[in-house]
């Protein structure tokens, strides 16, 4: 079976981890831009979350057949806690991670401007009257969800096909009810590339809100794994004695042919 070379896959992971930011990140600003001074509403949550699901669709099936399209620290963490990555090919992976959130941050602010920072370059934090606390259970909850979808989609007895859509839907109906809490990050890379972006352009920036966030993340994606992992743990059937008798029968004709 062919499969690509690890740099390959780092790459890969750059690059979508690179649009998920720029096209989902970056509808945040471009929305506070076109809509000036006008009441953010519920329609233009919707179309930043449409913006976010459908990069992580395209991303899916753009490249999930040579890194997995993983483009988030937090389910690398939970495939590998899970054992269904190794642990030494973790690093890498978050490091392009990171980076590519980085990059697809600077590209907002290339093609946006220095407005896009004014207006807070979409970088992640906590709502009006939101607390620690408050804000990690927001990013645990979204994150788990998020993580538990992943699970189940790239299952091997799941629907073959439909991973990209399942994966990007359950983002775009995490967003709606996240996002007025902590900006619906789920995603340690995605909190981490604008935060650092931001700062290099004089952005504001709650880097004491960031813990909360890599924390909650990561346990949340840690538990979606672990209990997807425990529902499908299989037990062995015992066989009944008309299929023993058969097998047996079966085993004895082979050994004499």
């Amino acid at each position: 079976m062919e499969e690509n070379s690890y740099s390959q896959k780092l790459l890969a992971e750059t690059l979508g981890t690179a649009v998920l930011v720029f096209i989902g990140v970056g509808s945040v600003p471009a929305t506070l831009i076109v809509g000036g001074n006008a009441p953010f509403t519920m329609a233009q949550l919707g179309m930043i979350s449409l913006a976010f699901a459908t990069a992580v669709i395209a991303m899916v099936y753009a490249i999930g057949h040579i890194s997995g399209c993983q483009i988030n620290p937090a389910i690398t963490l939970a495939l590998a806690a899970t054992k269904k990555m190794p642990w030494r090919d973790v690093p890498g992976y978050i490091a392009a991670q990171v980076a590519g959130a980085t990059l697809g941050s600077l590209a907002i602010v290339g093609v946006l401007g220095k407005k896009a920072v004014d207006v807070g370059l979409g970088i992640a934090a906590y709502g009006s009257g939101v607390g620690a606390g408050q804000a990690f259970f927001a990013e645990a909850v979204g994150t788990f969800i998020l993580a538990f979808v992943v699970f189940g989609a790239i299952d091997r007895r799941a629907a073959g096909g439909f991973a990209g859509l399942a994966i990007g839907l359950a983002v775009f109906a995490i967003i709606l009810p996240v996002a007025p809490a902590t900006s619906a990050s789920i995603n340690p890379a995605r909190t981490l590339g604008p935060m650092i972006t931001g700062q290099l352009f004089g952005g504001t920036v709650h880097w004491d809100q960031l813990p909360v966030y890599l924390v909650a993340e990561i346990v949340g994606a840690i538990a979606a794994g672990l209990l997807y992992t425990a529902l499908n743990a299989h037990r062995a059937v015992a066989a009944s004695p008309v299929e023993t008798h058969a097998v047996e029968s079966a085993t004895a004709e082979g050994a004499l042919s």
